[in-house]
């Protein structure tokens, strides 16, 4: 851990041990190069893993009067303080924003939320799918005549919390630097799932959004923005939007323009749709890879999460590495000044030894 480089390098951040989105947001903290102590409760949750990387850990009982006073003294010179509780916890423990930012009027207390901290629903529980649900990012997911499809817990846990988490945590450090003062930012992934269909609330004022679930251009209703199952079962994902694309599209699959129905056309995308399918099934997955190699076409092969390490372009720029025996995603963005340090599984630390490498 004392080689960890990275562009947060010098940043100090303690968090209390959560699931998800939480552990997310500040694993990308830890990998670019925030010292990162997570304070795990008695027991810990039995979820280390990858998102745990680049941490010391530290074991508080945090209902205990000496768990809270481990963890004030660790807050008095962190520059960042995660929790993930519902809203009120922290408060009635002893450790919410007021008590930790009177010690230190330079913290950053960042909470991670489904809810947020106030709103009906606050105090309520929920999930990946429900924050989804709320946030009108689920409805347009799916087939047509299908019920909506969670993408996994993509969206809400991830994209629209942890990462937005990490945005929150960054933009008040850089405004920490005008003003000298911390705050508290509240994540909610609720408001992050909602703050990622932006582009598609435009595309509906636009008139570009006419359809229903899976009717649309992006959403797997047009033919040539889709997935198609191969001669071996595995798929295809083809992305053939612009004219130049779309034309690259046809000459690798040797279909003639001149015989098929107009690219935008829906009234024929059902045909459309049963030509590529018939002609996807001809070959295997690999063998429509090596043939749209050659095309600048925007089609690619659908891989496992196994088999995305090994592909060669993963592999020439090192996209995944293995901590700790388990192959995972590497660190990103990159940066050429600051690049971040090769991450490494977490180690077992003390509230003692954290404080006498923080002074």
């Amino acid at each position: 851990m004392s080689s960890k480089s990275g562009p947060l390098t010098g940043v100090k951040v303690v968090e209390l041990a959560g699931l998800a989105p939480g552990p997310f947001g500040c694993m990308v903290l830890a990998d670019l190069g925030a010292d990162v102590i997570l304070v795990e409760r008695p027991g810990g949750t039995g979820l280390a893993g990858p998102l745990q990387r680049n941490r010391r850990v530290v074991t508080l009982d945090l209902k205990t009067e000496d768990g809270i006073s481990d963890l004030l003294r660790l807050t008095a010179q962190a520059d960042v303080l995660v929790e993930g509780y519902r809203p009120g916890v922290a408060e009635r423990l002893g450790f919410g924003p007021a008590p930790c930012m009177e010690i230190n009027p330079r913290l950053v207390y960042a909470r991670m939320t489904g809810w947020g901290q106030e709103g009906p629903l606050s105090a309520a529980a929920g999930h990946d799918i429900d924050y989804l649900a709320i946030a009108g990012a689920l409805e347009p997911l799916g087939r047509p005549g299908q019920p909506p499809h969670a993408p996994i817990n993509l969206l809400a846990d991830f994209a629209g919390g942890g990462m937005l988490l990490a945005v929150g945590v960054l933009a008040a450090l850089h405004e920490r630097e005008r003003s000298g003062l911390g705050q508290v930012v509240d994540a909610a992934m609720v408001d992050g799932s909602a703050l990622l269909m932006t582009f598609l609330h435009g595309m509906v004022a636009a008139g570009m959004w006419r359809g229903g679930r899976g009717e649309n251009l992006l959403d797997g209703g047009a033919p040539f923005y889709d997935t198609y199952r191969a001669k071996d079962g595995g798929y295809l994902a083809v992305g053939s939007l612009e004219p130049q694309f779309y034309a690259a599209l046809l000459q690798g699959l040797d279909l003639d323009p001149a015989g098929l129905p107009g690219q935008m056309n829906r009234s024929e995308w059902p045909e459309l749709r049963r030509i590529f399918t018939e002609r996807f099934a001809s070959r295997t997955r690999d063998e429509w890879a090596a043939v749209f190699a050659e095309l600048d076409a925007c089609v690619s092969p659908v891989l496992s999460p196994a088999e995305a390490a090994e592909h060669p372009h993963n592999r020439a720029r090192g996209t995944f590495v293995e901590v700790g025996g388990v192959r995972q995603p590497g660190p990103a963005p990159r940066f050429t000044r600051t690049p971040a340090s090769a991450p490494s599984a977490p180690e077992a630390t003390t509230v003692t030894e954290v404080l006498a490498l923080w002074k």
